[in-house]
């Protein structure tokens, strides 16, 4: 897969996207300096090189009902390929698991899970985590307050100018 080289206008229109998915293409293209069908073609050739993997809103998870946000440590009894995947198409299936990282250090996995509560959340261990394939130890964590950092797009793009 080649790499496309992103110029100063290109990482414009992706820091744009980032901060507002609904801007319209004359809008971008103003800012950055483009005709709109000039920018459009610049769009399209992020889109299709994988530099843009789509488009979506920021929900607000508490507004909608999920109070509660666990960080999930997994263990597994092995680290084979085949037990990996059979592991991950299994958390893959779950519903309220928004996040799954396979890490470094002594766990194998980390997990984020939303929850309407915390018996939304033992309902999920119960019926869903203590049953996941290969697993030998669980270790969860409840997040008591997320701190706003910076978005994606400000640290792949800091100090870009």
């Amino acid at each position: 897969m080649e790499i496309m080289q992103l110029n100063r206008i290109d990482s414009a229109i992706l820091q744009l996207l980032a901060a507002d998915a609904r801007a319209s293409v004359s809008s971008i293209a103003a800012q950055v300096g483009l005709s709109q069908s000039a920018c459009t073609r610049r769009i399209q050739a992020l889109e299709s090189s994988g530099h843009i993997l789509g488009y979506g809103a920021h929900l607000g998870h508490r507004r909608l009902g999920f109070r509660v946000t666990a960080l999930v440590d997994i263990t597994l009894g092995t680290q084979v390929d085949e037990d990996l995947a059979q592991f991950e198409r299994a958390v893959a299936a779950i519903d309220g698991i928004v996040e799954c990282a396979l890490v470094s250090g002594a766990q194998d996995y980390r997990l984020k899970i939303i929850c309407r509560d915390l018996d939304d959340y033992e309902r999920m261990h119960r019926e869903h985590l203590g049953r996941l394939p290969g697993v030998n130890t669980i270790s969860s964590s409840f997040v008591l307050r997320a701190v706003p950092t910076r978005g994606e797009a400000d640290a792949l793009f800091a100090g870009a100018a």
